[in-house]
């Protein structure tokens, strides 16, 4: 596998950089949930609970990428 410019491969840093991602917009959306909720908007409210379940698949599913490529597994999500 090529390494980029961090040291790491690049399938292994874009698979780091999907989870961190997911998980930031997880994180985000909580916030615009609250913000749809109090606004009295329930249906935008559940838009963004559903787009929020789906980043936090995506992060569990780069995390079991990443154990396949070798790593350590101590942190995984619950």
């Amino acid at each position: 596998m090529a390494t980029g410019e961090t040291g790491f491969d690049d399938v292994t840093f874009d698979l780091i950089s999907v989870q961190y991602h997911a998980l930031k917009a997880g994180h985000d959306y909580g916030q615009y949930v609250r913000d749809a909720e109090n606004a009295g908007t329930d249906d935008i409210a559940s838009f963004f609970r559903e787009v929020m379940d789906q980043d936090q698949a995506r992060a569990h599913r780069a995390h079991e990428l990443l154990a396949q490529l070798g790593g350590t597994d101590n942190t995984s999500p619950q």
